[in-house]
């Protein structure tokens, strides 16, 4: 990995700006790959866009988005301090320059440009890791959500290597010496980064979410629910990765059932959680109420490609109808949820908490559009459900670009309220807000107070 820059600092918590920061700037990724995707549907987008256009969606929507979560929620969680915010700051920053660099000389084809930029993307991700595993290691036992991030921190620093070792082979063609399939790195790749840490990260946020939010708590079923997913999908994860690099079917199938258990085991313990909520429904339990029959659905529609060809590169996240059901159905309605309440809420703490008790202060629902919440909720539901029944029924091009219509209106709708957000509320500029001139004494909770851990 390298050596860690001297003269970081390590005994404050992380101020609020650095993963508002980050959310901001995924958001940013998440536009980009939107406007990207519509090219490459009427053809308009040269080199391997594809390729491109999924690494701004994963890496930089999803993933980034992940590193400020987990930089926010970890020391407040956890009851400890960042080690860094130094480099809290600065794995932004390399993920940024670099995934832009990158995701360009995929377009353009010039293939060269994916080491230098590849290599700054792994220096940010490598930053990431590094700066949550210190934070942690100080921790004495760790609970559900902190084991799930573990494993996640863990999965973020295989999978980034093995993509920078395949930007590496567009030019200078390493696993052909080395006599390994190029298509089994990329299943493994690919296998660790959706499965292993976006989904290990989604899990173990909504172990705290989901209960935090609905003011319920694990019990009954639950309990046996639980050790399913958590002892379950890790393992899948790795076998499943370990037979596609390998070709050894056997062991991707057995990895394969690990994970479409652990899927069906945590969506039902996310639908009993919205069951059983004892606060009012908001935009944020909305689009968790998508997720837990869209990541249940995925499993059922995966799990026969998977037991047939588990290392089969058409099933590699799932059947082929199934994919848009686990991106946008499952994790994209869990990380648009969540925003929905953590980027207001943020807001909120800098522009109104001192004002509690002193004047009249909009509660955090208030800061974002109902009308504009409901109006993506409704055209990304219905794009996505769309895009499935496309791909499922065979349905003609059309119906597929109407649903990735549907699907992008929605997001800019998404986004068009967020950063409304931030214009009407925030004290300071967007611009401000991305330097990051917010006030770094101040942090808090997701929720506006401490969670007990389990």
């Amino acid at each position: 990995m390298g050596a860690i820059p001297g003269n970081i600092e390590t005994n404050q918590p992380p101020p609020m700006t650095i993963p508002l920061r980050h959310f901001i700037v995924g958001l940013g990724f998440l536009l980009v790959g939107v406007l990207l995707g519509l090219g490459i549907a009427v053809d308009a987008v040269p080199g391997l866009g594809t390729l491109a256009h999924v690494h701004l969606l994963l890496a930089g929507w999803v993933c980034i988005t992940i590193m400020g979560a987990m930089t926010q929620f970890v020391p407040v969680w956890s009851g400890v301090t960042l080690h860094s915010q130094r480099l809290a700051s600065a794995q932004l920053t390399l993920v940024v320059v670099g995934l832009l660099g990158f995701a360009t000389g995929l377009v353009l084809d010039s293939l060269v440009w994916l080491i230098p930029f590849g290599a700054l993307m792994l220096a940010g991700f490598w930053t990431f890791v590094y700066n949550i595993a210190r934070t942690m290691a100080s921790l004495d036992s760790y609970d559900v959500t902190e084991r799930h991030f573990l494993l996640s921190v863990g999965f973020f620093a295989v999978l980034t290597l093995l993509g920078f070792l395949l930007a590496v082979d567009f030019t200078h063609p390493l696993f052909a010496d080395l006599a390994i399939d190029r298509t089994n790195v990329v299943g493994m790749h690919a296998t660790l980064a959706v499965f292993g840490a976006v989904l290990t990260t989604v899990y173990g946020a909504l172990y705290q979410l989901a209960t935090m939010f609905t003011q319920t708590e694990l019990h009954g079923i639950d309990d046996y629910l639980r050790p399913v997913e958590e002892l379950g999908h890790p393992v899948g994860v790795v076998l499943l990765a370990t037979g596609r690099f390998l070709d050894a079917v056997f062991v991707a199938r057995l990895g394969a059932v690990l994970v479409v258990a652990a899927a069906l085991a945590f969506s039902a313990i996310l639908g009993r959680k919205l069951y059983e909520m004892q606060v009012d429904w908001t935009p944020m339990h909305t689009r968790y109420a998508v997720a837990a029959p869209g990541l249940a659905a995925w499993a059922l529609v995966s799990a026969p490609a998977w037991l047939r060809a588990p290392t089969a590169p058409e099933n590699l996240l799932g059947a082929p109808g199934a994919v848009h059901l686990l991106v946008l159905g499952a994790i994209g309605f869990v990380v648009l949820g969540t925003l929905y309440h953590i980027i207001p809420f943020i807001i909120w703490v800098h522009r109104y908490s001192d004002l509690l008790g002193l004047e009249e202060v909009p509660m955090i629902d208030d800061l974002y559009d109902d009308r504009l919440a409901a109006t993506d909720a409704t055209l990304l539901a219905s794009g996505t459900l769309l895009l499935v029944l496309s791909a499922w029924f065979g349905l003609s091009s059309t119906g597929q670009a109407v649903g990735g219509v549907l699907v992008s209106l929605g997001i800019v709708v998404f986004g068009t309220n967020m950063l409304l957000v931030v214009r009407d509320h925030s004290p300071h500029s967007l611009g401000r807000i991305l330097l990051g001139s917010l006030d770094p004494r101040r942090t808090a909770t997701p929720a506006g107070e401490s969670p007990a851990k389990e």
